[in-house]
């Protein structure tokens, strides 16, 4: 059953390393990032799951120990997704900050796992993945990575889009006070339009929490520095 999770933005630029001379900006998101674990890890899981944007139509398991690297963004920073073996495959970038995280705060709490997820996959896979992470063990907690809109602004990765705003206002909303509802009704197409990278994994957030979860929202952190929406919001 899920006990916990935590949504957090996945740009490479929350990585210090990444942002070079810009990374004050986003200390504030940082800060908040720390405060989501500390949430997760209070919640005594049997298992951690990281969930995240991936390649591909479908989901990827990413195994205890596999890398990720920063390599492709400039910075000679690997990282490690818990303690393990991993499997010959490499972290996408979503959940290689989401290692990062781990890493930067020392999570030792529970067994890591990663699980990709497509941006096309379908609502109805999402919920259906969610509820397969929730069975996992007894006490799930999950790691929910994601950038909400990538159009707030003119020089925004996706331009200005009016939609963007009121979109993340309510996907900030949703995840805040853990409407599962809310998130369910997340369009497809509408999140594409927006260059949105978390609708698939938080629509996985609201499948794992549909069975017994009863769990309560706090809205941490709500910005976008560079016209893309990051939200920090925690399940528990």
């Amino acid at each position: 059953m899920l006990v916990a999770a935590a949504a957090c933005p996945c740009p490479p630029l929350l990585v210090p390393e990444v942002a070079a001379g810009a990374a004050p900006e986003l200390d504030a998101a940082r800060a908040a990032c720390t405060d989501a674990l500390g949430v997760l890890a209070a919640s005594r899981p049997d298992l951690l799951v990281v969930v995240g944007p991936d390649d591909g139509a479908g989901t990827h398991a990413y195994l205890a120990g596999t890398p990720g690297s920063f390599r492709g963004f400039g910075v000679d920073l690997d990282v490690r997704l818990g303690e393990g073996d991993g499997d010959g495959a490499e972290l996408p970038y979503g959940l290689a900050v989401g290692a990062w995280l781990l890493q930067r705060t020392g999570w030792a709490d529970a067994p890591v796992e990663g699980r990709g997820v497509g941006e096309v996959l379908a609502p109805d896979a999402c919920l259906a993945e969610g509820r397969r992470l929730a069975a996992r063990a007894d006490r799930v907690a999950l790691l929910v990575m994601g950038d909400a809109s990538a159009c707030r602004t003119l020089k925004a990765p996706g331009y200005l889009d009016e939609r963007a705003a009121p979109y993340d206002a309510e996907v900030a909303r949703a995840l805040g006070s853990a409407d599962t509802a809310a998130l369910r009704a997340l369009d497809p197409g509408l999140a594409h339009d927006l260059k949105v990278s978390g609708r698939a994994p938080w629509q996985v957030l609201a499948g794992a929490a549909e069975v017994g979860a009863g769990l309560s929202g706090a809205l941490l952190h709500e910005d976008a520095p560079y016209g893309v929406g990051y939200i920090v919001a925690t399940w528990s």
